[in-house]
């Protein structure tokens, strides 16, 4: 558990156990130096004296222009702190629906802790009940975070949340703005795009996506660990031209109607696979 903390809402207070619901499988590398092959040690340097500062010398800076700042102490900071509890306290019930997922920032598992798994699975049966969602604020690491408490699978997750004004407004952004007032699309268009839509249409199942790049990448680690030798190849340049829209439509709608069977030989067939393999181990 990264935090312990009570759910409160009412007078009714559940002790629970905070747990981070992901594990991130990003790959992550180290500078090292091309020559030694030793790994690159960062260094704080002062880049008018040229000289290491000490960790303890380094305060906080905040930029008001170009090269100036405005310092601020710990102490400073702290007295600005939120309240330190240990309380995720709810505000108010709302509908899933009425809260979009960009608000959503990093999702987390809430577990009941000692003595309290009968009123956690209290609440648990009550929102899924009344299909609802908390809305909360808890103190996490001196940062007060609006968070959402829901249903998942048996357990109630909490996910932060980004506040309104940290969410850009896609009015704000030119080209974003232009498409809502200046461009508009005929009723033919609108009808083979939903078709298209309703082609691709299926149930989603998570198991079905994977991180390609990421399995290439440790796939490439592996074969050099091995001692081979790597070929680059050149990409091959896509072109940019922006196509004609109604035959695009009409093509991928084509395409998506063809049967399984048939797509996949005319991508991996047998006929192609032999040359590919020995143009691999020929590499």
């Amino acid at each position: 558990a990264i935090w312990s903390g009570a759910i409160s809402f009412g007078l009714v207070n559940i002790p629970v156990k905070l747990y981070s619901a992901v594990s991130r499988k990003t790959v992550r590398f180290h500078q090292i130096d091309a020559e030694s092959g030793q790994r690159i040690r960062q260094q704080r340097v002062n880049p008018g004296s040229g000289e290491e500062v000490p960790y303890e010398q380094i305060v906080k800076g905040y930029e008001i222009s170009p090269d100036r700042y405005v310092t601020i102490t710990p102490e400073e900071l702290e007295a600005l702190e939120p309240q330190k509890t240990r309380t995720i306290d709810i505000e108010q019930f709302v509908d899933l629906e009425q809260i979009d997922p960009i608000y959503y920032d990093h999702p987390y598992y809430l577990a009941p802790d000692k003595g309290a798994a009968k009123a956690y699975k209290l609440l648990l049966d009550a929102m899924e009940e009344a299909d609802k969602v908390a809305i909360a604020r808890v103190v996490i690491r001196s940062k007060e975070n609006l968070v959402a408490l829901r249903s998942y699978r048996g357990a109630i997750t909490m996910e932060t949340m980004l506040f309104p004004d940290e969410v850009i407004q896609p009015d704000s952004i030119e080209e974003l703005a232009a498409v809502d007032g200046d461009v508009k699309t005929t009723k033919r268009e609108l009808d083979m795009a939903k078709q298209l839509i309703e082609s691709l249409s299926g149930d989603f199942d998570p198991s079905e996506y994977r991180d390609q790049y990421r399995e290439r990448v440790l796939d490439l680690i592996e074969r050099k660990a091995a001692g081979e030798t790597i070929t680059i190849e050149e990409p091959v340049a896509e072109k940019q031209e922006v196509p004609d829209l109604m035959a695009a439509l009409e093509a991928s709608i084509s395409a998506s109607k063809s049967p399984p069977k048939k797509r996949a030989a005319s991508g991996n067939g047998a006929s192609k696979s032999k040359p590919k393999k020995k143009t691999a181990a020929k590499k």
